[in-house]
């Protein structure tokens, strides 16, 4: 398939700057990124129904990374209080 695309001139500069950059022609580039974007970010399991396919959309990668301080419960609770001596009796 054979596509022109008009892009504007500072993502056509980006462009040339990071094919430049990699040795490699701009339009070998963005085939290069359309073949990752598109092809790779196809789901390897295939749902079997609504609850399933639904699933899969809620864990599809958004992008984001969480904090390491994220993916951990430490912070989420004070420190217990050391307990003061009380006579007894």
């Amino acid at each position: 398939m054979d596509l022109m695309l008009s892009l504007p001139p500072e993502l056509a500069a980006a462009l040339k700057e990071l094919a430049s950059r990699q040795g490699m022609a701009p339009e070998d580039l963005v085939i290069d990124a359309l073949r990752e974007r598109l092809v790779s970010a196809a789901p390897t399991i295939q749902p079997r129904d609504d609850r399933e396919r639904s699933i899969l959309q809620a864990c599809t990668d958004c992008g984001v990374s969480l904090p390491h301080g994220a993916l951990s419960s430490d912070g989420l609770y004070e420190p217990p209080q050391p307990r003061s001596a009380r006579p007894v009796g």
